[in-house]
């Protein structure tokens, strides 16, 4: 299955900050029980490029792919390391190409119409929206009225309340921080299970949803 086909089968993306080579595999196994077999692993913290390389080597029916990449040398590195996917929090042309010349899927951030086009225009395969939440849903319904081609991704503030609205309002997937996986002390205080739990909660709004789209 391709990667954005796959994406926008799964629907969510799990935004993990701070992950380690520790904690990065069962941090993958508990997504996976939970329906998730995805992650975004973002780039930002010390040790993020060894985590990212580990489970890509190991977890070959994961997806694994790199976020909060910022320059084409990180989308380089992440791209070396096994990312199949690339995600940057704001538009950079050169961080897309990185992506395109590597032949992996480039999600590029962009959050006004201008941005998004742009993003897509350059050979972005899909466009997240961030921050999300400071414009909410109806905003993602407003540009997809005029923008039906574009793959939409919408991050940040996004919760359980409020996922099944964005679904509703025409993205392809979310993505998803905090409020499903945070990675500092669950080594320690074996969280896994609760990943897992809160897992199958987000994979379910997605199902329902979708479900109820379907039948209107």
């Amino acid at each position: 299955m391709k990667v954005v086909q796959m994406i926008r089968e799964i629907g969510i993306i799990p935004v993990v900050r701070g992950a380690t080579v520790d904690t990065v595999l069962p941090l993958s196994l508990a997504l996976r029980q939970g329906g998730i077999p995805i992650m975004e692993i973002t780039m930002e913290t010390a040790g993020a490029l060894a985590a990212l390389e580990k489970a890509a080597r190991e977890l070959k029916d994961m997806l694994i792919g790199a976020g909060t990449v910022l320059d084409a040398e990180t989308a380089q590195r992440a791209i070396s390391a096994g990312a199949r996917f690339i995600v940057s929090p704001f538009l950079s042309i050169d961080v897309i190409q990185a992506a395109k010349q590597n032949r992996v899927v480039s999600i590029a951030g962009g959050l006004t119409p201008t941005e998004i086009v742009n993003a897509f225009q350059h050979g972005a395969d899909m466009v997240k929206v961030f921050p999300a939440h400071v414009f909410g849903p109806n905003y993602i319904r407003s540009i997809k009225e005029p923008l039906p081609h574009i793959p939409l991704i919408a991050t940040g503030g996004i919760n359980l309340k409020t996922a099944g609205e964005y679904i509703k309002a025409g993205v392809d997937a979310i993505g998803v921080g905090n409020s499903l996986v945070k990675v500092e002390g669950a080594l320690e205080n074996d969280q896994w299970k609760i990943i897992a739990e809160r897992a199958a909660q987000w994979m379910s709004i997605v199902h329902k949803v979708r479900g109820e789209n379907a039948g209107e």
